[in-house]
């Protein structure tokens, strides 16, 4: 895999008079541009970073801030309805890939780029990335993507030479499919099934097993690399107290998070298989999974907004998949983001399918639910990689 860092940012248009003291192509600091609270008239600019050459900046002139959150926000609203249609989202992830990738389409190519890592300001980090398109084809079509909350998170080396699924890495699959007052997730079972004993190995925790105490209890064994949750989350912005991922009859909330004290377990990648974990505000970066690599994880797999049960199963049964054989792990979410867009995942009369037809799990709830096609990038685009890749 050939990595490259994408920061996609703005300056102030006053900027302009002095060339923002770092000239084109400049290896200069320029972090003060991600501290500045925004003004609308702001401008856009992006800086390419590989491990080859010089850092590569570029300033789309005339194209502000405002310009830019409009156009996201339209995407983020079309791609997040399973009914839009294709002329619908397209315009606005076409309009976003030629401001910010597109200018880059020349270095990507010379270096043989398949994987970028965004760092991207306020106001954009709810962009689904994995659907901007460049007239023909989807960007995960094209690379793996992922968001990363700072640079210094990251080892850009060695995991890149030492692939996370080549060790004997042990999963803690832990969920709820039935709530008191939330609505049921009847795929669950069969998603924690799957990746904890028929396509990877470890242990499930279901329902009124899914406990602080069990989970706690767990971690201190010291004998797991992935931590699996399945069940709703919600986040909202303000007090971190406010926000929390439901277990069987309590909640755990970001600051409960930081107490699991995951930087002293093996935890090396974290999967939130829930509603809205990858979205946070100013105060908290990336929500729950950006606080989740804060509090010690490499990092965390996602969602960006409230994602199907099924599509969910879909996309986890082809994650694991990917993963244990080998794939990196940014690689492992666009293999399966790509076999769900191009309809080879699918559920039929409860049934989930693979990309060959085969039978992957059976779930007898959805048995009248008909079937399920999971192409529109609702059920796709939300799960995004945070943090280390690789």
């Amino acid at each position: 895999m050939t990595p490259a860092l994408l920061y996609v940012y703005f300056v102030p248009d006053a900027a302009r008079a002095d060339d923002e003291k770092v000239s084109e192509g400049s290896s200069e600091d320029n972090s003060e541009a991600f501290l500045y609270e925004g003004d609308p008239s702001d401008r856009l600019e992006m800086m390419l970073i590989s491990d080859e050459g010089t850092p590569v900046r570029r300033r789309q002139w005339g194209v502000t801030r405002a310009q830019v959150e409009a156009v996201a926000k339209t995407l983020r609203y079309e791609a997040t309805s399973q009914f839009s249609r294709p002329e619908d989202y397209l315009p606005p992830a076409q309009q976003l890939y030629r401001w910010m990738i597109q200018p880059f389409e020349d270095e990507l190519g010379h270096l043989q780029v398949d994987n970028l890592a965004f760092i991207l300001d306020d106001g954009l980090r709810t962009i689904p990335l994995a659907v901007l398109h460049d007239g023909d084809n989807f960007l995960v079509e094209r690379y793996s993507v992922g968001l990363m909350p700072t640079f210094s998170l990251t080892d850009l080396v060695t995991t890149v030479e030492a692939p996370f699924a080549s060790r004997e890495s042990q999963v803690l699959a832990m969920g709820a499919s039935r709530f008191s007052s939330q609505p049921p997730l009847p795929a669950v079972e069969a998603e924690l099934s799957l990746v904890s004993q028929e396509m990877w190995q470890g242990e499930a925790f279901l329902n009124e097993q899914f406990t602080i105490n069990n989970l706690k209890s767990e971690l201190s064994r010291d004998r797991y690399d992935i931590l699996h949750l399945a069940t709703h989350a919600v986040f909202n912005s303000g007090d971190w107290d406010n926000s929390y991922i439901q277990l069987w009859n309590e909640q755990i909330t970001l600051n409960e998070l930081h107490e699991l004290d995951l930087a002293s377990s093996d935890i090396g990648l974290i999967i939130l298989s829930a509603c809205n974990t990858a979205l946070g505000d100013r105060h908290s970066e990336y929500g729950f999974a950006g606080f989740a690599v804060n509090a010690g994880s490499q990092s965390a797999l996602a969602s960006l907004w409230p994602v199907s049960d099924e599509g969910t199963l879909g996309f986890m049964t082809q994650f694991y998949q990917q993963l244990s054989g080998g794939r990196l792990r940014a690689e492992s979410v666009r293999q399966a983001q790509v076999s769900m867009l191009q309809g080879e995942i699918r559920i039929e009369n409860g049934q989930v399918k693979g990309q060959s037809g085969e039978v992957i799990a059976e779930i007898p709830e959805l048995a009248e639910s008909g079937n399920w096609d999971f192409s529109h990038p609702f059920y796709w685009s939300a799960f995004t990689m945070i943090g280390n890749p690789w």
